[in-house]
């Protein structure tokens, strides 16, 4: 059985044909002129060069070069990458200002931004800001040496350690400083006015945005968009439900048998009563308040010099208050690579990642206490022994588990299943064998309905996005 759910591949193909329409058009000479007009509206000085554009998962840039020596970006969501174009806009510039006033991160300064209706190229919402002169990306300082640019980055198992503490506490120095900024609920951020915030949207995550994407996920099943959560547990079970929503109308690649079906079925109601029951939180800090946390803060969006110092920290779209569990787990990205995609499997990516993690709260307990001396932060804002203690405790897979849909099934069975439930006496394939028992006789009933829909639409192969979906995701053009 496939340990990964795989995203539909229909969709993906869909996806990635909208934006090579749209990234073609944006080569287009009168499209060119119309953008470096656009940009001059907004950056005073003299330009000297409009680049081509650079096109990031989520994402379009043009940089444009002034005589000065600075650089202003502007930047488009990528439609069929996009799904929330608007809310991703907002939010993003709302928390890059707030962290920019909370804090000394060095984020990139908005110069202005505008929803579909304010762009005069019809090119969609669309942010200008100063561009962040740098030599790399964090990610292209800590991998492997010889790999290509289209393989999946991994730390290099021969670099120093002095270079490795030297990029790890930079960057837990950014961690620290996120862990400041606290909110009363769970939520995006909306800025009223110069100064003032409000956690007033749902929180907009970047699994959120892949499940209606390459999940086939109905924007309905998502939070409305003015939800917030009062407690951790409360969307915890938001999370958990949407583990679930997820396998039911995802038409494609969902399953590969019956058995693999019910497999994945009991993992998810499993799980979903472990969030009902309130055993996936913890309860001193259930109710807040509550941790910026963004979804994408990885080495390849952290820039630096060339004396490797951290210069930049771009692309927030993704972030938001959250359960303060996330915060308190041990950032995956150590080693680049996530452990459902290692290549020896998610035992060994573990074992690996546990002397790297050990590294960085070696350097994480130094930067503390240097913020502490300087009164930049107080002594319970100590994130190295709550990360600590989620990896010993396991708790930091139950957070991956309920961020991650496609590698749910692989955390669930490997860390979870056990843990929670006791050992069985079956091999991990089989152990959902053991566990139907733990269903009530209704989901039982339904699990059976559950898998004939499942396998009818194994034969389909047709594209399961809302019926505007597709007009939603239309290439604008000028």
């Amino acid at each position: 059985m496939r340990p990964r759910m795989h995203f539909d591949d229909v969709a993906w193909e869909r996806s990635e044909a909208i934006q090579d329409a749209w990234i073609h058009e944006l080569f287009k000479e009168e499209t060119l002129m119309a953008i470096g007009r656009f940009i001059l509206k907004h950056r005073r000085g003299v330009p000297v060069e409009l680049g081509d554009p650079k096109a990031g998962a989520f994402n379009v840039c043009f940089r444009m070069k002034f005589e000065d020596g600075g650089s202003a970006i502007i930047r488009f969501p990528k439609p069929g990458a996009t799904m929330f174009p608007e809310e991703k806009v907002r939010n993003e510039v709302a928390i890059i200002r707030y962290i920019h006033q909370h804090t000394t991160i060095p984020v990139p300064f908005v110069l202005h931004w505008g929803t579909k209706e304010e762009n005069p190229l019809g090119l969609g919402p669309f942010i200008i800001m100063e561009y962040i002169d740098h030599a790399l990306d964090l990610s292209d300082v800590l991998n492997t040496p010889g790999f290509a640019t289209a393989d999946r980055p991994i730390l290099n198992p021969n670099i120093d350690d002095t270079k490795l503490q030297l990029l790890y506490r930079q960057f837990a120095d950014v961690l620290l400083q996120l862990s400041t900024l606290r909110l009363p609920n769970i939520g995006s951020l909306v800025q009223i006015d110069d100064f003032t915030w409000e956690v007033a949207q749902r929180p907009l995550s970047y699994n959120a945005n892949e499940l209606v994407r390459l999940g086939t996920l109905p924007r309905s099943k998502l939070p409305r968009a003015n939800e917030t959560f009062q407690s951790a547990s409360s969307y915890f079970n938001t999370l958990a439900d949407l583990h679930l929503e997820h396998l039911t109308h995802q038409q494609n690649d969902a399953v590969d048998s019956a058995d693999d079906c019910r497999r994945r079925y009991i993992a998810r109601f499993l799980f979903r009563k472990l969030a009902r029951e309130g055993r996936l939180t913890t309860s001193s800090t259930n109710l807040g308040p509550f941790n910026i946390w963004c979804d994408d803060l990885r080495p390849s969006n952290v820039l630096v010099n060339e004396h490797l110092q951290i210069v930049g920290v771009v692309d927030w779209e993704f972030t938001y208050a959250a359960p303060v569990e996330f915060s308190h787990t041990p950032p995956w990205w150590l080693l680049l690579e996530q452990p459902e995609y290692w290549p020896d499997g998610m035992e060994e990516w573990a074992e690996v990642f546990e002397s790297r993690l050990q590294t960085f709260l070696k350097v994480l307990r130094e930067q503390k206490d240097v913020a502490i001396d300087r009164g930049r932060l107080k002594d319970e804002q100590r994130l190295s022994k709550p990360m600590q203690q989620s990896w010993e405790s396991g708790d930091f897979w139950v957070t991956y588990a309920v961020r991650k849909n496609v590698a749910f099934d692989a955390v669930f069975w490997k860390k979870l299943d056990c843990r929670f439930f006791g050992p069985g006496m079956s091999t991990e394939d089989d152990r959902w064998k053991e566990r139907i028992d733990l269903l009530t006789e209704d989901e039982r009933a339904n699990m059976e309905k559950v898998v004939e829909k499942k396998l009818g639409e194994t034969k389909a192969r047709v594209l399961a996005w809302e019926p505007d979906e597709v007009e939603t995701l239309k290439p604008p053009l000028l």
